[in-house]
């Protein structure tokens, strides 16, 4: 057997390396973009503005801007939400959306509807999947699969975030002026609610009717398609609408999707629509499905960290911003 011939690379000539002087380089970190620490006490205003000029800040800043320019036109603004924006307390806050008219529909997973129920109606929500899935208890709970169920059975006509938002707005839920859902019912503005069979607890139980479940969930699928039709910029040049994904990694952004295709199918072009995605990681259909393929370049934008302080920072920007 032959050995390998031995090999050495020819040496290189580091004489003839082409050096440039900075001032003929382009930058991409200017001086002017630096973060500025802000004083005790300061006005939030002054700490936003103080935020440095890059990446994720920047994200975030133009998904602000999207949101008020949306809003300053009559363009609509879509909170998209996962059942984790609920179980971490962000329920209030785009409750207090709502009512300030910022955000004008909210679209969810089934998950997301269940939280909202249980905090109306119990004040509570949430178990310890890992202890209860070993006796066969997670998810057995009664009261909440008779409500969801007897929404899924009144939404056959209206929708099923309809119905939810009507049963807990009208009827004697403790904490039902916490609940996103009764919210949007008493703003009159769409609620839908996109559940995948057999993804959800209420699901499993044996008088879940899945013809009625599928009827009322397709209803709202429809609303959302003339909501999403209806961001389509005014004018061109004019500002669209802007959907906000939050913590939905697979249902949501594939019914957005959707969506999209059957407005540009029916002649909504959706000129000026702004996207942004909100979560913790960073999922593939959240970037394909909502930051990049709908939008032009540069109309995706994508913030990465928790809900818990994300969306607190998102809702007082805007509501800074509309202030001025």
């Amino acid at each position: 057997m032959s050995h390998p011939t031995p090999y050495e690379p020819p040496p290189l000539d580091w004489s003839r390396l082409r050096l440039t002087s900075r001032a003929a380089r382009a930058h991409k970190v200017d001086v002017s973009a630096l973060g500025r620490p802000t004083p005790p006490g300061c006005a939030f205003a002054e700490w936003w503005a103080a935020l440095p000029g890059f990446l994720g800040a920047n994200e975030l800043r133009a998904t602000v801007d999207a949101i008020v320019a949306a809003r300053r036109a009559g363009r609509p603004v879509v909170f998209a939400f996962g059942g984790h924006v609920i179980k971490v307390g962000g329920g209030p806050l785009v409750v207090d959306l709502i009512e300030r008219g910022i955000v004008t529909a909210v679209a969810t997973n089934g998950s997301g509807a269940i939280h909202d129920l249980e905090l109306a109606e119990t004040g509570a929500t949430s178990e310890e999947v890992g202890d209860t899935i070993r006796d066969g208890s997670f998810g057995m709970v009664f009261e909440t699969c008779q409500r969801m169920n007897a929404a899924a059975a009144a939404g056959v006509e209206v929708g099923l975030g309809r119905a939810l938002g009507r049963l807990l707005a009208e009827g004697s839920a403790p904490h039902r002026d916490r609940s996103v859902f009764a919210a949007a019912y008493r703003a009159g503005i769409p609620a839908t609610v996109h559940v995948a069979i057999g993804t959800d607890t209420v699901h499993m139980a044996a008088e879940t009717d899945g013809a009625a479940l599928g009827a009322a969930t397709l209803v709202d699928f429809r609303t959302l398609c003339a909501v999403v039709a209806d961001m389509t910029a005014a004018a061109p040049g004019a500002a669209g609408g802007v959907w906000l994904n939050f913590g939905s990694a697979v249902i949501l952004p594939e019914v957005f999707l959707k969506a999209v295709s059957v407005a540009r199918n029916l002649g909504h072009g959706l000129d000026g629509l702004h996207t942004a995605n909100f979560d913790m990681l960073r999922h593939y259909r959240p970037t394909q499905n909502v930051v990049q393929r709908p939008v032009a370049p540069g109309h995706g934008h994508a913030v990465i960290g928790q809900h818990e302080i994300l969306l607190p920072l998102l809702r007082q920007a805007v509501i800074e911003a509309l202030a001025t």
